[in-house]
This record gives structure tokens, C-alpha cells and sequence, in this order.
């Protein structure tokens, strides 16, 4: 595996072909026998074995065949088996080769022309590549262009030699002469990059000559004379001048490959705010005009690099990246925002912030999959808007509450939190986004998003209005009182004496919060009014209350939180209302909902009890209303929030520090193995390219295990 390799090959071994069967297939006239026989046999030399023997049978009876593929498989086999001796002199058996490929070279079909053409390339022998120069260098002057274009990349690589320059001291003059003459794209981009290589002043010489026609030229010569712009001017950065003029005028190509290599040459050449932003607007271009989402995620990796380096320059495309959020794939979306999040400035916070506010009202439609998810990564690009630029939240926060009711619970949890943070650090948006809650506040479904709403209620409600509309608020959702009837107790206690499979039956039908219409959750007697409430109409809608339907299914959690968000609004209601008589009504009103809840807990309505915890917590509401003290209204009315601004401070902090922590990481070093996850099988468990820099150039080597299935050829 220390050769260089020119194929890449899966060989499952198997049962391996005897030498003796393969022979056996070469010596006889089946065409297909032969060319299956080929095949083995090279596959056994690319899995380490030898067959010396099969040798002197391959000329005898596959040199003459005029069968195309066997003659391709014939160069194959000539390429892999050895062809020197221990001290390094080429096998005199070789020399039988020679004919062959002469007659080869020569021969009046084309595509042996060019297979021949192509196999030289590969051989290192002088001794071998020698008796065929004359007819290696008639062939730059044949009609077909296939063989041309291999013809040149022979003489290249024969001009590459050890000895090469004396075996064709004239090869750089006739390459450049057929470069003049050559109309093939292909031939014409080797013919340039023969001289690049072997002769690079015949090279640039050309280019100046022709610099006003490097537009017109084809896209693989474009992309050759990007290489050699890159190669000059590391080495003389005098001379970025004149070469930059020739990439700003292929900047306009119609080729993507060629502005996306000249747009990457020109950063890598030159730091000018202009050439940055010539770079980076061609990138914006390849961002709308290209349909490959592959394409699309190599470009936002590159103008994420800009960002990097060039902040300053790409803070003015901003709305241009933005455009990228018209594709439907998420990876490219959420790419898109992260480089966004980063560019914004307080001069372009008011449209990319419009942008946004846009995409999360097109996520109502339901055409498109994932909007959810589309929604939730918006919510969180907003927020992290509003919390960099707090006068911006005005204009978000009411259009995001909207979404607490979303299906997606996610997407309304982080609306939620949104909220919460909002309304601590703004606190001229608090009596908007309380009224606006307590309006909206039916409409969520999720129980973790009732919870932290109900806490935003709790603290947050502080003048008499806000505190009643509060209570009111939760009543009418709680629905009448009681949870459950004596009489649906009994009959669950009776049932529970049935066999355990009609108590089971029993329970799922007839105890368990049914389904009804409008998708929430409500008992058979509920719905047939024997037992529960009819349903509260809440602002004109006709539905069940939200905290009801959970409550009913056993969220004794959300029970508890309800329980705290009632006694903090009576604690700031003994503060804000004058009159005693309302304060103790509501407070009645409030235990009596508390006692209901233990109630249905221990009852047999629900399939499970409450458990110890809520219990506990909403016993401790009911104690602390009927016997406050002072301490205990502090730590109520302000310890509680004073610990969530101390939460957001802290993560203030660390999200900066992990900030500045993340710019100086090095992600990766110049040694580190690169892992190809392509060039693995199942039966492959480690194959790593590894990649030393030095002087600004590649060096790679291949390591291998022994026991790869992947012959490497």
C-alpha cells in the first residue's frame, strides 16, 4: 500500500480463484470467460498475491486479443504486477511489452489510442516509456480529440520523469504550439496545465498574451488558470495586481464552479474591503441562483469563514444571507440564522428583525412540512434579537404570543420563555404582555407552557386590575367547582371491585379524560352534564378550560403550580385592594379551589392519586393563606424573583464567556487524521488519510490496516 494508487476497488475474497482456473479460462477462446478470468486476476494482485506464473499466459494468449475491454483489463494487469527487479532495473520480460503498447499506440481505433495514452501515464520506467516517445508525440497531432487531450497528459507526465526533460527536450515549445492551435476544451485545459506544471513561465506568458480572452475560455481552462493565479502570487505577491484584475473579470462567469473557485482565490489573495465584498456578494449570488442544497451549505460554510475574518464587510450583505431562508431544507434555514445572529448591528437590527417577524407568519400555512420546527428556530432567532436589542422586543413580543397555543409544544415553550425573559428586562412592555397574556391564556394546551405562565401571572400582575383579571383568569379555566360528584366516586369505588379486566375497561372509558371535539380532555359524565360543569365560555369561544382538561388527566405538577399562582395573587391583592371584604372572598374562592384539587387527587375519579409532592405544596398554599406573615410574604412577593434576575445575570455571563472561550479554540491542527467515512465497508473499521502541511503545500500518505476488504489500487 506504499504505491501510489490510481483505483479504488471492493474485493469481497470469498472462496479465491485457483491460479489454475484462471489460466485455464485465458488459454481458451471464450471472450467472456476470458475477460471474468482478467478480473479475478486482478483482484488477487490487489489483494497481495503474486501469480508469477500467469504472466508468460497473458502474452501468449490476452496480448492478441482485439477485444477492447480485455485491453483494458490487459493495462490494468500491466500496471499492477511489478516490473522491476530488487536492485531497481526493469525485468527483461518487460521489453515484450513494449511492442504491444507501440502497436497500441498506433493503432486505428481511438479508444486504445487513448487508454494506452492514459496507462503511460501511470509508468515510471524509462526503459519501458523510452522506444514509445516518437509515437507519444505523434499522437498530440491526431484528428480525435479524445486521444489529443490523453497524448498531452503522456507527455506530461513523461516530462515529469527523474530524466524526463532529456527524453523531450522540446515538449514545453510543441505543447505550446498545440495550446495555439487546440480548439477541444479538454485538450486546451491539458495543454495549459502541462505548462503550468513543467513550464510555468511559457505558462503566465500565455495568459498575459491572451488576458482579454480568459472570459471567453472554457471553464476547465478557467479553473486551471485559477490554480496557477494562486501558485504565482504566493510566491511574488508583487504581482497580485495584475492577476486580480483576471479574477474580478471572471467573477461574472456563467460557470458556478469558476466564481465560486475565483470568489475564494480572491480572499485567499487579497484582505481590501472591496475584493471581500466582491467575494462575498458573488457567494450571495451562488446562494439564490443555485438549487443543490449541497451547494447551498458549502457556500454559507464559506461566507461563515468571511464572517470570521471580515465582519465589518459582511455586516452590510446581511439581508442578502437572509434570502437563503426562502429554501425549504432546515440545515440550510438554520445555517442561515446563525450567520445572521452574528452580523447584527443596531443599524440593520429593524429589517432582519421585519425578515423574520415575515417568515414566522409564513409557518401558519400548513403546506409546508416541519414548519414547527422551522417556527421554533425563528422564535429563537427573535429572541436572541430582543435580548441583544431590547428596544426591538416591543414589536415581536405580542406577534409571538400567538404561538402559545401551538401545537408544536417546543415552539411554545420557547414563546414562552421568550416571554419571561422579555418582561424581566423590559420593563415597559410588562402591563402589554400581562394584559396580552391573560387574554391568550385559554389558548395554550401544554402544561409545561401553562406552568411558566402562570409564574409569569403570579409575579408579574401587580396593580388591582391586573391581579383580579389574574384570579378570573385561572377561575374561568379551572371551570366550576367540584372536580368530580359524590356519585361518580361511588360508582368508581363499586367498579374497583370487578374483575381486573372490566375495572380496566371501566377506567379507559368511562373514568379516564375522554377526548372530545374540539381536542381537549373532559369525562363521559362531563359530557353527558351528569357530573362536571357545562363548558366555560371563555371570550366567545365555546371550550372546556385548558387547566381543567389537565388536571383531569392527572397533572397534579400543573395543580400545584396553580395553587402557588393563586396565593401570590392574594398576598399582592391584601397590598393593592382596600377593601377587606373582597380580599377575603377572593381568598375563600381560592382555598376552596385548592381543597378541590386535594380532593380529585384522593379520589378514585383518576386513574392514579396525586402524588406526595404536589400534595405537599398545595397544603402549604392553603396554610400560608389562612396565617401570613411578613417573612413569609417577602419570600413570596420578592425572593422569588429576585432569584430568576440572578439566573438571567449568571447566564448572561456564561454565554458570554463561552463567546469569547469558542474564538479561541483551535478546531483542528495541521497533523490531525481525516476520517472517510466513504471509502468504508462494513468490514472496514479504519481508513485515515493523513495530511502533513509543509511550506504551504499537501503531502498525504495512506494508512491502511492489513485486514482491509478495500483493495487500493
Amino acid at each position: 500500500m506504499e504505491k501510489s494508487c490510481s483505483l479504488l476497488i471492493h474485493f469481497d475474497k470469498g472462496t479465491p480463484a485457483l491460479a489454475n482456473e484462471i489460466k485455464e479460462a485465458l488459454e481458451g477462446n471464450d471472450i467472456p470467460a476470458k475477460i471474468e478470468a482478467m478480473k479475478k486476476a486482478v483482484m488477487l494482485l490487489l489483494n497481495g498475491e503474486t501469480l508469477p506464473q500467469l504472466f508468460i499466459t497473458i502474452i501468449r494468449y490476452v496480448l492478441p486479443s482485439e477485444d477492447h475491454t480485455i485491453q483494458k483489463l490487459l493495462l490494468l494487469y500491466l500496471e499492477i504486477i511489478e516490473k522491476t527487479d530488487s536492485k531497481g532495473r526493469v525485468l527483461p520480460e518487460m521489453i515484450l511489452i513494449c511492442q504491444n503498447l507501440r502497436n497500441n499506440l498506433q493503432h486505428p481505433n481511438e479508444y486504445l489510442r487513448g487508454a494506452t495514452l492514459r496507462f503511460l501515464c501511470r509508468l515510471n520506467e524509462v526503459e519501458i516509456i523510452e522506444p514509445l516517445i516518437p509515437s507519444i508525440m505523434n499522437n498530440l497531432e491526431h484528428r480525435h480529440p479524445y486521444v489529443r487531450r490523453n497524448a498531452i497528459l503522456a507527455v506530461m507526465s513523461v516530462y515529469k520523469l527523474p530524466h524526463g526533460e532529456q527524453l523531450l527536450v522540446d515538449a514545453p515549445e510543441k505543447i505550446e504550439n498545440v495550446l495555439t492551435t487546440e480548439q477541444d476544451p479538454s485538450a486546451k485545459r491539458n495543454a495549459f496545465l502541462m505548462l503550468f506544471q513543467c513550464a510555468q513561465e511559457r505558462a503566465i506568458n500565455y495568459l498575459l498574451t491572451h488576458v482579454d480572452r480568459v472570459s471567453d475560455w472554457g471553464e476547465l481552462l478557467q479553473m486551471v488558470v485559477l490554480d496557477l493565479i494562486r501558485k504565482v502570487c504566493r510566491t511574488n505577491k508583487a504581482e497580485k495586481g495584475k492577476y486580480i484584475k483576471i479574477i474580478i473579470s471572471l467573477l461574472t462567469s456563467p460557470s458556478a464552479a469558476v466564481t465560486y473557485e475565483c470568489a475564494g482565490t480572491l480572499v485567499s489573495l487579497s484582505s481590501a474591503p472591496s475584493a471581500i465584498r466582491a467575494a462575498a456578494n458573488t457567494y450571495c449570488q451562488l446562494l439564490q441562483s443555485q438549487s443543490d442544497n449541497n451547494v447551498k451549505l458549502i457556500v454559507l460554510d464559506r461566507l461563515n469563514e468571511l464572517k470570521s475574518s471580515h465582519k465589518d464587510v459582511m455586516v452590510d450583505m446581511i439581508m442578502d444571507v437572509l434570502r437563503a431562508l426562502s429554501s425549504p431544507n432546515l440545515d440550510i434555514r438554520r445555517k442561515t440564522l446563525d450567520i445572521v445572529l452574528e452580523l447584527i448591528t443596531p443599524r440593520n437590527i429593524n429589517e432582519v428583525v421585519l425578515t423574520l417577524k415575515k417568515e414566522v407568519v409564513k409557518t401558519q400555512s400548513g403546506e409546508l412540512e416541519k414548519n414547527g420546527e422551522y417556527r421554533q428556530m425563528l422564535i429563537q432567532a427573535i429572541h436572541s434579537c430582543a435580548i441583544k436589542f431590547p428596544e426591538v422586543a416591543s414589536t415581536v413580543v405580542h406577534l409571538l404570543m400567538d404561538f402559545l397555543g401551538d401545537s408544536n409544544v417546543a415552539s411554545a415553550i420557547d414563546v414562552v420563555v421568550f416571554v419571561r425573559e422579555i418582561i424581566e428586562t423590559n420593563p415597559k412592555l410588562r402591563v402589554s404582555i400581562v394584559t396580552r397574556l391573560l387574554d391568550t391564556f385559554y389558548q395554550i394546551r401544554a402544561a409545561r407552557v401553562c406552568s411558566c405562565a402562570l409564574w409569569i401571572i403570579g409575579e408579574y400582575c401587580l396593580s388591582l386590575s391586573e391581579v383580579e383579571s389574574g384570579i378570573t383568569t385561572i377561575k374561568q379555566c379551572l371551570g366550576d367547582l367540584p372536580f368530580y360528584s359524590v356519585s361518580e366516586e361511588s360508582e368508581a369505588a363499586d367498579s374497583s371491585k370487578k374483575t381486573q379486566q372490566a375495572n380496566s375497561i371501566t377506567t379507559l372509558s368511562s373514568r379516564r379524560p375522554a377526548v372530545l371535539a374540539d381536542g381537549t380532555y373532559a369525562t363521559q359524565s362531563a359530557a353527558s352534564e351528569t357530573a362536571f360543569s357545562p363548558p366555560t365560555v371563555v371570550q366567545g369561544s365555546l371550550t372546556t378550560g385548558n387547566l381543567r382538561s389537565l388536571l383531569l388527566t392527572g397533572d397534579f405538577f400543573l395543580g400545584a403550580v396553580v395553587a402557588c399562582t393563586l396565593t401570590k395573587l392574594i398576598l399582592r391583592l391584601e397590598e393593592v385592594q382596600p377593601s377587606k371584604l373582597e380580599v377575603n372572598k377572593a381568598t375563600t374562592n381560592a382555598l376552596l379551589i385548592m381543597v378541590s384539587m386535594i380532593q380529585l387527587g384522593q379520589s378514585h375519579v383518576l386513574p392514579h392519586p396525586m402524588d406526595n409532592d404536589s400534595h405537599d405544596r398545595i397544603v402549604l398554599c392553603i396554610r400560608l393563606l389562612c396565617n401570613t406573615g411578613n417573612e413569609v410574604r417577602k419570600i413570596w412577593l420578592s425572593s422569588c424573583r429576585e432569584s430568576f434576575v440572578n439566573m438571567l445575570s449568571d447566564k448572561q455571563l456564561r454565554e458570554t464567556e463561552e463567546i469569547k472561550a469558542k474564538a479561541q479554540i483551535s478546531h483542528s491542527q495541521p497533523d490531525d487524521l481525516i476520517d472517510f467515512y466513504h471509502l468504508k465497508s462494513r468490514r472496514v473499521r479504519n481508513f485515515y488519510l493523513k495530511h502533513d502541511v509543509f511550506g504551504g503545500y499537501g503531502r498525504f500518505s495512506f494508512l491502511v490496516p492489513a485486514y482491509t476488504s478495500l483493495a487500493i489500487y
